[in-house]
C-alpha cells in the first residue's frame, strides 16, 4: 500500500520542478536598506533647509532712534514687565546686530531665540543700534527688530535697556520656557 501511495504521488509530481528556495514568498519586496536610508537623509536635509521663521516685514513699526520701547504679550504681569524695565532679571545671552542687514539680522535673531530657547533662558539682551539715518527717517534694523519680536511665539515681552546696558540701542527680551512648568510665575 505504502507503494501505491509512492508511485500515486510521483505520477502526481510529473513535471514539477523542485523549489531551489527554502523560504516564502510574502510578495511584499525586501526593502532595499541603502535606498531606504538615502530617502532618510534626503527627508532630514530638506526639513532642515526649509526656514519659515513667521518674521514678517509687511508691516513694520516706525520707531525713533531715542525712543524708549517696550511691549508685553496678554497675560504678562504688569510686575514682570517693571522688573525687566529695572534690568532685575539678569540676561543670560546677549545678541549685537549692528550693522547687519535686514535679512542677515532676522536669521541671526531667529536662530539666537530659538537656541535660547531651546537652553530654556528666561532673559537675553539683543542690541539693534539707533542708527540716526542721514535721510532723517526712523531707524531701520530698531524698527523692525521691535516688530519681529512682536511675532515671535517664544517672546513674552521686552523693554529698552538700562544705560548700561546699551540704553534705547538695546533691548530686554522675556522669554517663554516650556520645558519647566512654572517657572515663568518667577
Amino acid at each position: 500500500m505504502q507503494d501505491d501511495d509512492f508511485s500515486l504521488f510521483t505520477q502526481e509530481m510529473r513535471g514539477v520542478k523542485r523549489i531551489s528556495v527554502d523560504q516564502a514568498d510574502t510578495g511584499k519586496p525586501k526593502a532595499d536598506r541603502q535606498q531606504m536610508n538615502l530617502r532618510r537623509q534626503n527627508a532630514s536635509v530638506k526639513v532642515e533647509s526649509i526656514r519659515v521663521d513667521g518674521l514678517s516685514d509687511q508691516f513694520v513699526i516706525d520707531v525713533g532712534a531715542e525712543d524708549e520701547l517696550s511691549w508685553a504679550r496678554d497675560g504678562v504681569q504688569e510686575g514682570q514687565l517693571r522688573k525687566l524695565k529695572a534690568g532685575q532679571i539678569s540676561f543670560e545671552g546677549s545678541l549685537d546686530l549692528h550693522g547687519m542687514n535686514i535679512e542677515k539680522a532676522r536669521e541671526l535673531l531667529w536662530d539666537f531665540l530659538a537656541e535660547a530657547t531651546r537652553l530654556e533662558v528666561r532673559c537675553v539682551r539683543v542690541t539693534h543700534g539707533k542708527a540716526a539715518r542721514t535721510d532723517g527717517r526712523k531707524p531701520l534694523l530698531k524698527s523692525h527688530v521691535n516688530t519681529w519680536l512682536r511675532q515671535h511665539p517664544q517672546v513674552l515681552g521686552f523693554t529698552s535697556c538700562l544705560p548700561r546696558h546699551g540704553g534705547t540701542g538695546s533691548l530686554y527680551v522675556m522669554l517663554r520656557r516650556t520645558m519647566l512648568e512654572g517657572r515663568d510665575d518667577d
